[in-house]
């Protein structure tokens, strides 16, 4: 469904992406780890054209794009086809959780004002703020204004959903209730590519996992053989540091 080769992005005289090759199939849950500046974000945003990456190629659902050559139309038509969760929500302060869900909609899709509205109540509906339609940004939690954003990206229908550190800002309570969205859209069949530091949902949630480090991947493979039989050192050597940062480990 979603196969990237050799991407490469730069930032000055800083190599941030050397080279990195990912494929994800349909209904993939795919989580990356790794530690910070590893080029995990980046990688996220050059796949979505947030950032224009320097080399590379993509295809997404058979379509062929190289990352650096792209146009406007064809960036627009894959973004149609994609959603992406932000780490801060990046929602219009000025507008409630239904128009935050029904503006790309109506503005950017040209869909009926009707139907969108719809399809954003089922979408809130959905993450479990069917009582929050009308609320603000301001009125709503941090795990709350992040399901407003899940539902965003829900209500496109996209084909997959790219989510950068969903719950990095959040408190434990809050990411609870963010991760439980996850899980469901997981067991309903959505293709996701995540960048997180939660290691229990790249353990029970995804089914791939990928780490990176200093801007390349370092070892890709199934959630049960990367936390059970890792292949690279570096990779044993990031799992024995999680456990002993967590207490699993004397």
């Amino acid at each position: 469904m979603l196969e990237i080769k050799n991407i490469k992005k730069s930032f000055g005289s800083t190599e941030v992406l050397k080279g990195v090759d990912l494929s994800v199939e349909k209904g993939d849950v795919v989580a990356i780890l790794g530690p910070s500046g590893s080029g995990k974000t980046t990688l996220l945003r050059c796949i979505n054209f947030l950032e224009t990456a320097d080399d590379g190629t993509m295809v997404l659902d058979g379509q062929n794009y190289h990352l650096n050559t792209t146009s406007k139309k064809e960036i627009s038509a894959l973004r149609k086809q994609t959603g992406f969760v932000f780490q801060n929500y990046n929602l219009f302060l000025n507008k409630t959780a239904l128009q935050n869900v029904t503006e790309g909609l109506i503005i950017g899709r040209k869909m009926p004002k009707e139907e969108a509205i719809a399809i954003g109540k089922a979408a809130l509906d959905k993450v479990g703020l069917s009582d929050r339609y009308d609320y603000y940004p301001r009125q709503l939690s941090g795990g709350q204004q992040q399901r407003v954003a899940i539902a965003r990206a829900m209500a496109t229908n996209p084909k997959i959903i790219f989510f950068d550190e969903p719950t990095s800002a959040l408190d434990p309570e809050l990411t609870g209730e963010v991760l439980a969205v996850m899980r469901q859209l997981a067991r309903e069949g959505m293709t996701m590519l995540v960048v997180t530091h939660e290691m229990s949902f790249a353990r029970t949630v995804s089914n791939k996992v990928v780490l990176m480090e200093d801007g390349v991947v370092v070892e890709s493979g199934s959630s049960k053989d990367f936390f059970e039989n890792p292949k690279e050192e570096r990779t044993k050597t990031f799992l024995r540091n999680l456990s002993e940062s967590l207490g699993l480990v004397d």
